[in-house]
């Protein structure tokens, strides 16, 4: 590796840009307002000049690395960790005599990103860095925070770009790791990246705390419309104070982005893409995802194993029918289109099926989870094959289990959607208090 060790990014100074939660100050935006002109979204807004969007790493190298001096630094990420310039922020880091990086630990599908949805890559060596690389897949609690400790970190960074989804697990992961760091007595500093789908709203069914799982530690909306950083104050704030062993909180830290805004998205932020999990691959997967994952609750191919997952949906047996109803529903912003395909892996692989291929033709009207329930809804009227998994995942997916019953008792979309209505409301009205962008 052949990288200069001086600061990467000719940017504007992060003052300001880095804002708090933790003991002793309220687990709102209002912590950043104190501390930028204009307070936490204007802040924001002031940097936006049509131009490229800096992340929250840009800000931290643009700062050189002030939040992290004297500090031994373990990073949570994956491939999306990257500059501006496509290089990876370990390479980066590492290069760099202003910081002492210690230890990688990685996610879902592994630090390199190579692992299939519900594994990961174990622990080992970085071939590029010589750093140790440990596992936190299925690691939470006392547990992670061992690791934590025996990687002998005292800042844990996190950098991963999201993709909006209650029930994509980067998400649960940053709330493990904040929590673990917690009860370990680490700091935690989030890098935020934007919201690929836009920040506008929140949309979908709250969970309900008897439904828990990785896909969904706290009662957040399915699609939240939050950015990772965001999503850590609002974690710090409504569900992880005290969680240390002396009754404090969590020592956080977001590094805040410059030039994004809510109703951005991402081929908007003049950043490059880098799929954040295998079946990932653009952000129009992204936008479909909150509504089409919900498929991994029944026994019809959610794409997988295509060209174009989340934006397929069928199965054997499936007919034009299917995507003669949901184009009756005539929900806003999408088309579906017959469709046949052919799954390489995972359900019904190698065999062919029929379904529907979601068309998005105007994002602003679109809402992916009215479009993930009006396929529900009429995949079960139109085929005879359709079952829910014998696990009841549905569940967990969606928060409880509402939306099944509802579906099977024959309940339309509005029905369905009225159901969440005063969950959603209520999770809007505390999403606002940590939204730091305009």
């Amino acid at each position: 590796m052949t990288l200069s060790r001086r600061g990467m990014l000719g940017l504007a100074g992060a003052a300001g840009a880095a804002g708090t939660w933790g003991a002793g100050l309220p687990g709102t935006a209002q912590a950043l307002a104190r501390a930028a002109p204009g307070g936490a979204r204007g802040a924001a807004a002031g940097s936006a000049g049509g131009g490229r969007v800096r992340t929250g790493f840009d800000r931290l190298a643009a700062d050189g690395y002030a939040v992290l001096a004297g500090q031994r630094v373990g990073v949570v990420t994956n491939p999306t960790g990257i500059t501006a310039d496509a290089r990876h922020l370990v390479d980066v880091l590492h290069a760099d005599e202003r910081v002492d990086l210690v230890a990688v630990f990685g996610p879902e599908h592994g630090f390199r990103g190579t692992a299939q949805a519900g594994g990961s890559e174990g622990a080992g060596r970085d071939p590029a860095t010589g750093l140790p690389v440990h596992d936190t897949y299925d690691k939470s609690g006392q547990a992670l925070a061992d690791v934590f400790t025996g990687a002998g970190v005292d800042t844990v960074v996190f950098d991963i770009q999201d993709v909006g989804a209650r029930f994509y697990t980067y998400i649960w992961t940053l709330y493990d790791c904040m929590r673990a760091a917690a009860l370990a007595g680490k700091a935690v500093v989030v890098l935020d990246r934007p919201n690929p789908v836009g920040g506008r709203r929140a949309a979908g069914p709250v969970l309900q705390r008897p439904y828990a799982s990785f896909v969904g530690r706290e009662p957040i909306a399915l699609a939240h419309g939050m950015t990772a950083g965001e999503l850590a104050g609002l974690f710090a704030g409504e569900f992880l104070r005290g969680s240390g062993p002396a009754g404090d909180g969590v020592r956080l830290r977001v590094v805040r982005m410059a030039g994004w805004r809510r109703e951005s998205f991402f081929d908007a932020t003049g950043l490059p893409w880098v799929p954040p999990s295998p079946n990932m691959p653009t952000p129009g997967t992204a936008l479909a995802y909150a509504g089409t994952c919900l498929f991994e609750g029944t026994n019809l191919s959610e794409g997988r194993g295509t060209t174009t997952p989340f934006e397929l949906v069928g199965a054997e047996g499936v007919d034009r029918r299917w995507a003669e109803a949901a184009n009756a529903l005539e929900l806003p912003g999408v088309w579906f289109r017959e469709a046949y395909f052919t799954p390489s892996f995972s359900k019904h692989a190698g065999k062919t099926c029929g379904g529907v291929r979601l068309l998005v033709h105007d994002r602003e009207a679109f809402d992916p989870v009215r479009a993930g329930i009006g396929l529900l809804v009429t995949a079960r009227r139109t085929w005879s094959g359709f079952a829910w998994r014998a696990d009841h995942w549905i569940d967990r997916l969606t928060g409880s289990d509402r939306v099944r019953r509802m579906v099977d008792a024959g309940a339309g979309v509005e029905e369905i959607a009225g159901d969440w209505a005063a969950g959603l409301a209520g999770f809007a009205a505390v999403r606002e208090k940590y939204l730091l962008y305009p």
